[in-house]
């Protein structure tokens, strides 16, 4: 009977294996889902049966670090629900339609980085599961680069710089750059320190340290990093800003240079000579002459000044450090060249007295240490060049101040001068060439001569005047070999002056002749200015005339003035004291070489050249005695 059980029970289980096997569900998901944290996670599951389930149930688990399962979400044919008192209770909602399910996960964090399921179970019809694994990321904070403040020394492993890359997730990678070029660890050259810290919030916090085996050509060179992160399909980098390091390296070269003045040295510059290595920090530096390596001279932070050089500061000078590697002497040398221009030498010297018509040969010359350019210069006028001045045929104007001037073209301000005072002796000679002058002047005037003479010895100037006493002389200036005198002269009859011009080489006159003119009659420029005042003046004492007269006939009619033989006596007593009576006692007459308007008002009043009658004289008469 037993026998029978256990066949029994073993063909019921056969057969609902066999079932099984004929029904089953296929279950479709993503193995993995990212995304950034902060941003919703969806996870899809799809499904199909074999056969149409007569029931089913779709549960979602998460897998924690431990290995456990938590059923987070529940759903069948008749009711759907979010699993209350897990991590996800609040912040995850299921979507369900035909053979699908979705799960979101709001606002993801990087606790949510773990493992979910989706099981679907029909039953009869079949079960199964799958899985989804979520990656969430969070990229870093942008590298902070550090380099080391204090020098570096060549020729040992050395830190240089610091790189850190602060609160990633996943965890991120620094990369250093020399100048742009990846570093790759090297032994004993190149060593890279990383130091990782995750943080409580499971962040992470990658610190780097670069270790690097400096030389004197990375004084100028540039390092950074670069830090790489995962993101959701790729991988990202951002560049660190890029450091400088102080390299400290020995002095093995010394530039020693001529700071001023940046042209040629000349005596009497001010110059400056600096001094440089190649060694870092900069060494003290001192200064000699290789011609006295024993004296050091006076400098001040790698700068010697010579002040008011001379041409016996010519020379080779030094600059000197100590390589504290080797502990010898490290020098540089420049070559000082001063260049100098001596006073110049002009020959002849001082004061030369010539001939007139002789001839000289002057020349200027001076010592330089370079080419020189010489000009010769009169009055401030250039008259000549080059070290020698040629005077042919000496005159008067020949004599006076010869300046040479005497350059360096190829250094401004190098310059000299010296002098030649020319004299030339001769007989005087007027200096305006004229000696004779003749003239015409109004007898009465006041008349300037003028008497300029030249000559060496310098001329003595005497004058004789005939043909007048009054004159006198106003001006005697005299330099060195010129003369004038002149004198004013009263013209008061035809004159003769003579000027006579004296040294011991000879004499020379000037003749002024001055014809004396008697003036009757008023320039004509005063006739013409003075006409028109004349007849206003003779108008005036007619009508004056017209009215007194006037007055003393009205007076005679009325018997207010008396007139009989004591009147008559008075008219003959009148003549008495003259002899006979003429019209130019009575009328004023203008005298004029040409008829004017004057003449003509005269002799109307006159009547003409006709007599005058008794009557007329006598109150001509009278108008006078009463005038």
């Amino acid at each position: 009977m037993a026998c029978r059980r256990d066949t029994c029970l073993l063909l019921i289980l056969l057969s609902f294996a066999t079932y099984y096997v004929r029904a089953r569900v296929d279950i479709s998901m993503d193995e993995t889902v990212s995304v950034y944290s902060g941003d919703p996670a969806r996870l899809h599951c799809q499904y199909s049966f074999s056969e149409e389930p007569r029931m089913m149930m779709v549960q979602w688990f998460v897998k924690y670090l431990d290995g456990s399962r938590q059923r987070i979400s529940y759903r069948d044919l008749t009711m759907e629900k979010v699993d209350e008192g897990t991590d996800f209770t609040d912040r995850i909602t299921v979507a369900g339609s035909n053979n699908s399910e979705t799960l979101t996960i709001h606002s993801a964090r990087l606790a949510d980085e773990r493992e979910f399921f989706c099981q679907v179970n029909g039953m009869a019809a079949g079960n199964g599961e799958r899985k989804t694994h979520i990656m969430v990321f969070d990229p870093p904070e942008g590298p902070i680069i550090e380099g080391v403040p204090s020098g570096i020394s060549v020729g040992h492993l050395s830190k240089v710089a610091s790189c850190e890359a602060r609160k990633g997730y996943p965890k991120p990678n620094i990369t250093w750059y020399r100048d742009e070029t990846p570093l790759i660890p090297t032994n004993g050259e190149i060593n890279v320190v990383t130091l990782v810290t995750r943080e409580a919030s499971g962040y992470y916090t990658v610190q780097s340290d670069l270790q690097y085996k400096v030389s004197k050509e990375d004084k100028d060179t540039l390092f950074s990093c670069k830090v790489s992160y995962f993101v959701p399909g790729g991988v990202r980098t951002a560049p660190s800003p890029a450091v400088n390091i102080t390299v400290h390296y020995p002095t093995t070269t010394i530039e020693l240079w001529r700071e001023v003045p940046k042209g040629l040295v000349k005596e009497g510059d001010t110059v400056e000579l600096r001094c440089q290595g190649d060694g870092n920090p900069p060494p003290p530096f001192t200064f000699n002459r290789e011609q006295q390596p024993e004296v050091e001279l006076e400098s001040s932070n790698a700068e010697l000044v010579l002040r008011e050089v001379t041409r016996r500061d010519s020379g080779v000078y030094q600059c000197r450090t100590l390589d504290l590697d080797t502990e010898e002497d490290v020098v540089g040398n420049m070559r000082l060249t001063v260049h100098y221009l001596d006073p110049a030498v002009v020959v002849p010297k001082d004061t030369e007295v010539m001939s007139k018509g002789e001839s000289l040969t002057a020349t200027c010359n001076a010592l330089s240490s370079l080419n020189t350019s010489t000009v010769w210069l009169k009055d401030d006028i250039e008259i000549g060049r080059g070290h020698t001045l040629y005077l042919d045929d000496a005159t008067f104007d020949t004599a006076g101040e010869y300046f040479c001037k005497v350059s360096v073209p190829s250094v401004p301000g190098l310059q000299t001068t010296g002098s030649v005072h020319i004299v030339v002796q001769g007989a005087p000679e007027m200096k305006d060439g004229v000696t004779d002058v003749d003239m015409e002047e109004r007898s009465g005037k006041w008349v300037n001569l003028t008497c300029e003479a030249r000559g060496y010895p310098r001329p003595i100037i005497g004058w004789s005047i005939d043909g007048t006493q009054n004159w006198r002389e106003v001006v005697n200036r005299v330099t060195e070999d010129t003369v004038q005198s002149v004198v004013t002269v009263k013209v008061s009859s035809d004159t003769t002056a003579a000027c006579n011009a004296t040294n011991d080489m000879g004499v020379e006159t000037k003749m002024h002749s001055i014809k004396s003119i008697s003036m009757v009659t008023p320039p004509a420029k005063f006739q013409a200015e003075g006409s028109g005042i004349i007849i206003v003046i003779i108008i005036t004492c007619i009508l004056l005339l017209a009215i007194l007269g006037s007055v003393i006939y009205f007076l005679y009619k009325k018997g207010k003035l008396p007139c009989g033989r004591s009147g008559k006596q008075e008219i003959t007593n009148v003549y008495s004291t003259t002899d006979k009576p003429s019209k130019e006692d009575i009328v004023v007459e203008m005298k004029a070489e040409n008829k004017t308007e004057e003449s003509v008002l005269l002799k109307g009043v006159n009547g003409g050249d006709k007599k005058p009658t008794n009557d007329q004289v006598t109150t001509r008469v009278n108008t006078m005695k009463a005038l």
